[in-house]
């Protein structure tokens, strides 16, 4: 079974991504909002695909905080966790801004909050398992 970790801050966005990815996509999920849990499992090669939400407000690697975007670079950066694929979240998205951050990210792609369509976003992330593997 394939392994999704969200990190996600709020509590009703961590359950509907946990549901709707269990339920149509048969996945296996885990929710943190925690950089260092998301690191590790990321290099020990535990993680299929990360949904990475863009605005982490208490989220903290070395100290410092961070956002989705520094976290999906730390990840594109690291010869570990350089090949697993990141899809990016976002409830303040405006026209244009998805290239941006793909662009400034490196992730392979974006969704915005909140999920309307269930069934696109389990078919976007199983395209970045296929295009993975």
């Amino acid at each position: 079974m394939k392994h999704i970790m969200v990190v996600e801050d709020d509590p009703v966005n961590a359950l509907v991504f946990r549901k709707i990815l269990e339920r149509r996509g048969s996945f296996r999920v885990t929710v943190t909002e925690d950089a260092q849990v998301l690191m590790e499992a990321c290099r020990s090669g535990q993680v299929d695909v990360v949904v990475l939400d863009v605005s982490l407000p208490s989220t903290r690697w070395e100290g410092r905080p961070v956002g989705g975007v520094d976290l999906c670079k730390l990840l594109k950066s690291d010869p570990r966790t350089v090949s697993v694929p990141v899809l990016l979240a976002t409830a303040h998205a405006m026209r244009g801004d998805a290239e941006d951050l793909l662009a400034d990210s490196g992730a392979q792609g974006y969704v915005s909050k909140p999920i309307v369509d269930h069934e696109a976003f389990v078919m976007q992330v199983q395209g970045l398992l296929e295009r993975a593997a």
